[in-house]
């Protein structure tokens, strides 16, 4: 087999220009006997991780990079070739994406010039080979020597022959090495007709109206090394060169080693130190007749599971935040499995004593299960911005950043815009995308269409349904998540591109928690809560009008008259039990005490 790794390849996280996913590319490359793959979306690294672990799983090396689509400039393949060369492409990224509204990147010549050190370059080559072009080449070879390439590849175009010669003599010329790619889009042909609807949603137009801006053919998929061979026949010297750049650009994610902010300290004290000494003084504070043994014995064995984890300033930033909410008088609680935790008790992050109640500290953090700590903190909804912004204050948008949410196609959204595209009528879409119900990922059945008065053997009917089948799952737009911050030591965003979000005052990497996960990054969700909102506000009512002053810790949990509401199943509006399967196990358990309201929940709601 011909040796070749194919270094131009555009996955979906090219949003409505890629037809395969990351992990079918790199797949399909390992099956063709590739040795390794590049991914090149377009001012983006948001599908990297999950090649990256398609990879590591399938035994073939990814070859991280991007396409630099530039203002003033042909566009560029960019691939670093070490860890400080990926740092300064997250930054590149950053700086395009930072002066941009949400979703653009603007991004010049002089930009990628200041970040050029240590990358490969390939010179894109537009679809008109003029004089203009020309110039650039030069001047891209005067700023990066060695470290360009030209692209160039057999599109069957008709004028393929001729258009190759002279990218050939034109690279010659220049002394700029030539490099085969296939500017793949998608991982097989039969993909062809999904990106072809994917570029009508793109340009808001139908198949019919698309013309020249669909590709003309199936040929911008993977294909084996023999048949680039084939097609390439006479430029043997651009198919060694994708193997000679594959062996040059080293670098890999696993060299990514997140850091937690140290900064929490502050006193030359360890972090570990630093939490025993915070854990040590406010167990004291929230025990004033004295720890509890049991409580005593608790914490000892957390905190030692948190240093043998080094865990400790993950704690230290939770509560950093917390300690900041509350000298602004903003209501925060911590909930889910950190409120299996005595030290976020102690600390104030819960407000679920452990005395009272046995609890598995493993279900947050557990040595056996390799997992970072998720720790999720509630705050009043009106005021939670301001808990945000002293985050990106604190450490600085450059090591602060929310992390993303993929926005996939469901079954409506798709069968709303393949049909678009393929030119339904609006009241036929609408009759179609009207006939799914919920909002999963269940195969179309043909039914649907008969439902909406629409014959499902009908060409453009059935090809709607299959496209909109394969649509489903396709990422759609980067979102900002609810509430996940990453934070780091060193700089964010030569980890991960940084963009801004569609909310003013808010800047989103580019991975969303799965990412996170398959890179062993942690980070800490700052929630909204509108029930605290009441909560405060209630607490404001019994102050003014009975003076009586209460936290979320002393809150009595014995009140008969509120047990007996409980019980009649009388919560709207008054307590937190709104769900209707809820209400109607009240009047059967009949709680009279808190933890009988925790069993009942936990019947209704495993887990």
């Amino acid at each position: 087999m011909t040796d070749y790794v194919e270094l131009q390849v555009t996955s979906n996280f090219s949003f409505l220009r890629g037809a395969s996913h990351p992990h079918e590319l790199v797949l399909t490359a390992s099956l063709l006997g590739h040795r390794a793959i590049a991914i090149t979306d377009r001012n983006t690294l948001a599908g990297i991780v999950r090649a990256h672990d398609a990879a590591r799983q399938a035994g073939i090396r990814l070859i991280v990079g991007a396409r630099l689509d530039l203002r003033d400039g042909p566009s560029l393949l960019c691939f670093p070739t070490d860890r400080a060369a990926y740092g300064r492409l997250c930054r590149l990224l950053t700086l395009g994406r930072r002066r941009a509204p949400k979703g653009e990147c603007l991004i010049d010549k002089a930009d990628v010039y200041e970040h050029a050190e240590g990358q490969v370059l390939v010179a894109v080559p537009p679809d008109r080979i003029d004089y203009a072009f020309r110039e650039d080449l030069d001047e891209y070879r005067r700023q990066f020597g060695r470290a360009l390439y030209l692209a160039i590849g057999h599109h069957y175009r008709g004028d393929d022959s001729r258009r190759l010669h002279r990218l050939a003599d034109l690279a010659d010329s220049l002394g700029v090495p030539t490099v085969a790619t296939n500017d793949v889009h998608y991982h097989v042909p039969a993909r062809q007709r999904l990106q072809d609807v994917l570029t009508c949603i793109r340009e808001k137009c139908t198949i019919r109206e698309a013309g020249h801006r669909l590709f003309a053919h199936a040929e911008r998929h993977l294909k084996y090394g023999t048949e680039m061979a084939r097609i390439l026949r006479g430029h043997e010297d651009a198919l060694r060169r994708t193997v000679e750049i594959a062996e040059r650009c080293t670098f890999s994610l696993d060299e990514l080693r997140y850091e937690y902010p140290d900064e929490v300290t502050g006193d030359g004290r360890t972090p570990q130190q630093r939490l025993e000494q915070l854990v040590a003084a406010h167990a004291a504070r929230r025990y004033p007749d004295g720890v509890p043994d049991k409580v005593a014995e608790t914490i000892a064995r957390e905190l030692e599971l948190v240093d043998q984890l080094s865990y400790a300033s993950y704690f230290l930033t939770v509560h950093d935040i917390v300690r900041f909410a509350q000298s602004k008088g903003i209501l925060c609680q911590g909930r889910g499995s950190a409120a299996n935790s005595a030290i976020c008790y102690v600390l104030g992050i819960t407000s679920v004593d452990p005395a009272k109640f046995d609890l598995l500290f493993e279900r947050f953090v557990s040595a056996a299960r390799h997992e970072p700590p998720d720790s999720d903190v509630d705050f009043e909804h009106e005021r939670r911005e301001e808990v945000m912004q002293y985050i990106y204050e604190k450490y600085g948008r450059h090591r602060a950043g929310l992390t993303a949410t993929v926005i996939r196609y469901r079954a409506r959204g798709a069968l709303r815009d393949v049909g678009k595209a393929l030119g339904l009528s609006a009241d036929a879409v609408n009759a179609l995308s009207g006939s799914v119900w919920g909002w999963g990922h269940a195969p179309l059945e043909d039914e649907r269409a008969r439902e909406a008065g629409l014959d499902p053997s009908d060409r453009t009917v059935r090809l709607t349904l299959d496209l909109a089948e394969e649509l489903m799952g396709f990422p759609r737009h980067l979102s900002q998540h609810v509430g996940g911050f990453v934070i780091t030591r060193g700089r964010l965003d030569e980890v991960v591109p940084v963009e801004n979000a569609a909310m003013a005052g808010r800047t989103v990497i580019q991975w969303d928690k799965d990412d996170l996960d398959v890179l062993r990054m942690i980070k800490v969700d700052v929630l909204a809560l509108g029930m605290l909102s009441c909560l405060r506000r209630g607490f404001d009512l019994l102050e003014r009008h009975h003076g009586q002053r209460h936290t979320l810790f002393s809150i009595p949990q014995d009140d008969p008259a509120t047990y007996e509401m409980l019980s009649r199943g009388d919560s709207i509006g008054v307590f937190q039990v709104e769900s209707r399967a809820q209400m109607s196990m009240l009047p059967r358990l009949k709680p009279k005490t808190f933890y009988d309201l925790v069993i009942e929940v936990a019947i209704v709601r495993p887990g």
